[in-house]
């Protein structure tokens, strides 16, 4: 089949109205003459449809790069305006896909600058759509909810109602990083009715994978991991090796880590309560540690998947991630030093490609790990100080790596490590801790109610067990307050007077608020921060 302008129609239609099969097998069919035109005479809208459906799941990734590197300099200056333009989309895609990007940001800027002159509304929405997945990419999510917005405007007036809807999950999922996830479940839905009588298995898989993050920030962790098997069966239907696979793996063994832990702390919560009939809790241990260890090994089988899946695309990102998860998987069963040298691995993907999510990621999970040696009091005295001080040091760089980001759970999760090396047994620096705690505090949201918050009660506690409720009053009622406004004493002042008013008052939030005249609203806010609500259900 010759590569002519009925056949490119026929792939535009087919992308279109999202028919991702039919494009593919149109692919397949001309064989040869796609991976070698004549560049001379529209190679440059060759080289864009091979980004676009290499972008949607043709597994030809070879292609691109060989067409790409066929356009000399030569044969750029010869290039028509509209032809070049299509050439640096293609080249944007690419640096993309090969986490570029920076590169990528810098050449969809210059397409959408040449609007005006280039009048062709289909690559502007594909530009501003790819923009906006390059600065989600560096966690600039800001700048990437402006240019998706656009890029769905502009497809809805132009007709294109399908691309709109894939466009939708990028707005829904940027929706709910900026806190509403309610808005970002209804945006999800209402994609995935536009796209449901299509076969596009990226788009349907991703409205999948989204759901499970959204609702795995809600705690409710079972129902999260269903939502990424459904999502790992819609990618396998198209490519078992695709990197949204590989990603949605990645999730599904975090997931079951968190898991993992709950089953953990159910095995410490049994060994305190129990002080007789030793023979049974000999058997309910075997039989949770038995448990326990089971799904640590899912969740690494998943990850191994995982990494397969991206070192087959060379795809650096996607290692990095699969090393930090092993590495928080590892620390969890005690094997520090296997999970310290995972984190390296991770900081220094990260650090080539100017991954500064990654790095911070990496950089909390070595301050985890020396905080572990401190605790364990692993050495002699002097290699207690020296892990101690490594941990400040990593997680000190990793607040600075996550502010340069617009992540705030990152940032959150920075805070969080800090405040635990401030007030671990090496420092005991509890007023850095208070502070990292309350900064932590302010960057989570109402329905953040997964690891970061339980992470986050686990350091106020160890903060008020140590510091002492008595030590607290006596500075406060001398006028030393540090550097906290009213509000912020009144606050942990409320912190420390209503759950003691709670449990006297049975547990009941409707005495606590008539006794302390105050709303039931505070009254379960400051008890679901202090992690007793829950337990009472």
């Amino acid at each position: 089949m010759p590569l002519s302008s009925h056949f490119l129609s026929q792939l535009d239609d087919a992308l279109k109205e999202r028919r991702i099969g039919d494009g593919i097998n149109l692919l397949e069919h001309v064989g040869a003459d796609w991976t070698n035109p004549d560049v001379e005479r529209g190679g440059a809208a060759i080289a864009l449809r091979a980004a676009q459906w290499q972008d949607v799941g043709h597994r030809d990734r070879g292609s691109l790069e060989i067409l790409l590197a066929r356009f000399s300099p030569a044969l750029r200056a010869r290039m028509s305006f509209f032809d070049y333009i299509q050439l640096r989309l293609a080249e944007a895609l690419r640096a993309l896909m090969t986490e570029d990007a920076d590169t990528a940001i810098e050449l969809l800027e210059f397409v959408l600058k040449a609007e005006r002159e280039l009048a062709d509304e289909s690559l502007i929405i594909q530009a501003n759509f790819w923009k906006g997945r390059a600065h989600r990419k560096k966690g600039e999510y800001e700048k990437a909810f402006d240019h998706v917005v656009e890029a769905r405007r502009r497809a809805e007036i132009m007709g294109s109602q399908k691309l709109a809807a894939v466009i939708e999950v990028q707005e829904a999922w940027l929706i709910f990083q900026k806190g509403d996830a309610k808005k970002a479940l209804e945006l999800l839905s209402h994609a995935e009715q536009k796209l449901a009588d299509t076969d596009d298995a990226i788009s349907l898989g991703n409205i999948e994978s989204a759901r499970g993050r959204i609702i795995r920030r809600t705690g409710e962790y079972s129902v999260a991991l269903e939502h990424y098997e459904r999502a790992i069966a819609i990618y396998a239907r198209l490519d078992s090796t695709h990197r949204n696979l590989a990603r949605t793996l990645v999730n599904a063994a975090y997931v079951k880590r968190l898991l993992a832990l709950h089953l953990r702390k159910r095995i410490e919560s049994k060994v305190t309560r129990t002080h007789g009939g030793m023979a049974a809790k000999g058997v309910d241990r075997s039989h949770y540690h038995a448990r326990y260890a089971l799904i640590c090994r899912d969740a690494l089988a998943q990850l191994d998947r995982a990494g397969d899946i991206y070192r087959l695309h060379e795809h650096h990102g996607g290692t990095g991630s699969v090393l930090v998860n092993a590495g928080q998987l590892h620390l969890d069963m005690g094997e520090i030093d296997r999970a310290l040298a995972e984190a390296l691995k991770a900081y220094t993907l990260g650090r080539d490609k100017h991954d500064q999510i990654l790095m911070a990621r990496s950089r909390i999970l070595e301050a985890f790990a020396e905080n572990a040696r401190v605790d364990e009091q692993l050495g002699e005295d002097g290699d207690i100080a020296v892990y101690a001080n490594a941990a400040q040091r990593y997680a000190e760089e990793a607040v600075e790596l996550a502010k340069h980001t617009q992540n705030r759970r990152l940032l959150a999760g920075a805070y969080i490590v800090r405040g635990m090396t401030a007030a671990n047994d090496f420092f005991q620096e509890w007023d850095q801790a208070k502070q990292c705690a309350s900064r932590a505090a302010a960057l989570l949201r109402s329905d953040d109610r997964d690891h970061l918050w339980e992470e986050l009660i686990t350091l106020k506690s160890h903060i008020l067990r140590a510091s002492g409720i008595n030590e607290t009053l006596r500075a406060w009622s001398e006028g030393l307050i540090g550097d906290k406004t009213f509000q912020q004493v009144a606050e942990e002042f409320a912190e420390i007077v209503i759950p003691k008013v709670w449990a006297r008052e049975g547990k009941k939030i409707s005495r606590v608020a008539e006794r302390l005249s105050i709303s039931p609203k505070k009254v379960r806010r400051i008890l679901r921060n202090a992690g007793l609500l829950e337990q009472s259900l």
